[in-house]
């Protein structure tokens, strides 16, 4: 089996608990570890992910914000519906601003940033993909376009932008059992981070709108 990056974060960067509560459950709910409709017990998500219950119920508070959980009076908290309705218009918000955030990205990129972007382009040029570890490559994705989000250089931009990469790589995991293989949305991404790396802000921009634009095309094919 083809070991997964791990999803990027600064090596000098201490999390709070609330946070680090925050970006565990949020990731468990992309990648539909917690089902859409599950309910969402905070005592139990705090023993099993090892944090009190305090910092868990502000990691879930910040989740509703997300639209990833929704709470509803008196019935209790549950992990949202994926709705395939809102393709369209995550997609539309995404065809303008992933190439904005490529473009910027071959700018604006450190050194050592385009050293990781070129780092994780190798690892995912060297996989083996197996049908059977479809979901394990969707961290890959996730994995880019955060790298690229952070290379952007724009917080606000790359708050705006994991929202969006969030909502559609659920859409994604939801149909993942139809797709034949997602390893080609996988490898697109080589061209994509040599481009940023390479400071090539044309070439980057295009790959990135093409890459959300066959997001979308396949999707709908399946559904």
């Amino acid at each position: 089996m083809n070991e997964v990056v791990a999803l990027p974060q600064a090596a000098d960067e201490v999390l709070s608990q609330a946070e680090a509560a925050y970006r565990q459950l949020r990731d468990k709910l992309i990648m539909l570890e917690i089902r859409p409709g599950e309910p969402i017990n905070d005592g139990q998500l705090a023993a099993e992910l090892g944090f009190g219950r305090t910092p868990v119920r502000e990691a879930i508070k910040r989740l509703e914000v997300d639209h990833l959980v929704v709470s509803y009076p008196r019935r209790g908290t549950f992990a949202t519906s994926v709705d395939f309705t809102e393709l369209a218009d995550v997609s539309e918000v995404r065809e303008l601003l992933e190439p904005l955030a490529a473009r910027s990205a071959a700018i604006r990129a450190n050194a050592a940033m385009r050293r990781e972007l070129l780092s994780v382009a190798d690892t995912i040029a060297g996989l083996e993909p197996n049908p059977a570890e479809s979901r394990d490559l969707m961290r890959y994705d996730l994995t880019v376009h955060r790298l690229i989000y952070k290379a952007a250089a724009n917080p606000h931009l790359e708050d705006t932008l994991i929202r969006y990469d969030n909502l559609a790589t659920r859409i994604w995991c939801l149909v993942l059992d139809k797709l034949p293989s997602v390893s080609g949305h996988i490898t697109e991404h080589v061209d994509l981070l040599r481009a940023v790396a390479d400071g090539d802000a044309d070439k980057a921009g295009e790959l990135a709108l093409h890459h959300v634009t066959n997001f979308e095309e396949t999707i709908r094919k399946v559904l």
